[in-house]
């Protein structure tokens, strides 16, 4: 039996999918795991929170129980092309770490689609910087450092992600209110927007393409980990296409 690690950052990206998962103690804050089993994989959940230093312990919290085969990292994402669309679904072959400029490639592609990492929430000046300095397509906080880790192991990674917003999503500046444990400090966050209209409308959207994104994973993923081998890895990085979905 093969141990699939799938790694998240917040319970919202995770939550349609491990209904029905056991829940299992982590004894850390704001660690949260869960565990199934599809077919001849022992599937682990884990979210820790946003960032690097999350998406560390999420692995290690992953990997408490025995060692990985393989690991998924999936969740929300931000767009970084005029074209991308809140909704838009991705398997990157390539992930890039924009602070140290390191490069994972998963598998080669004609048409590479690139994943770009950073250590905030990148505003619209910046999405459309990382756009043209890596060509990336789509931007999150944890990738790089899950690519790593999965590289460090020996281990096959692959990233699945779901465009939540687009390059000019008047959103307001979410980095004061996420806190060194990579949460959203959600009563201050809220007490800022009540007051500034302008966020409404925009954060309604991501509201619900968030809501979506995470049903639409999960209606992905149960059938793929039933039937997943580690030889697939390769090739879902290689087409960037689940098969028979």
């Amino acid at each position: 039996m093969s141990r699939i690690a799938i790694i998240a950052a917040m319970p919202g990206e995770l939550k349609p999918l491990v209904k029905g998962w056991k829940s299992l103690p982590t004894g850390q804050r704001f660690v949260y795991k869960w565990t199934a089993t599809f077919g001849d994989n022992e599937c682990v959940a884990v979210c820790a929170g946003m960032g690097a230093d999350a998406a560390t312990r999420a692995f290690a919290q992953a990997e408490k129980d025995g060692p990985l085969d393989a690991v998924l990292s999936i969740g929300w994402v931000g767009a970084l092309q005029n074209e991308g669309f809140p909704g838009e679904f991705f398997i990157p072959n390539i992930v890039v770490n924009a602070q140290t400029g390191e490069r994972f490639t998963l598998a080669e592609r004609d048409k590479p689609v690139v994943l770009v990492t950073t250590t905030h929430v990148a505003n619209e000046a910046e999405k459309r910087r990382l756009a043209a300095t890596y060509g990336g397509s789509v931007v999150d906080m944890e990738s790089a450092a899950v690519a790593r880790l999965a590289q460090m192991h020996g281990i096959p990674v692959c990233c699945m992600k779901i465009t939540t917003d687009e390059v000019s999503a008047r959103l307001p500046d979410l980095n004061p209110f996420i806190d060194r444990m990579g949460q959203m400090k959600m009563g201050r966050f809220i007490a800022h927007v009540l007051v500034r209209p302008k966020y409404w409308a925009a954060l309604s959207r991501l509201g619900k393409a968030s809501s979506a994104g995470a049903d639409h994973i999960a209606g992905a993923l149960p059938d793929l980990l039933a039937r997943l081998t580690l030889q697939d890895f390769n090739e879902l990085n290689r087409t960037g296409l689940i098969p028979d979905w």
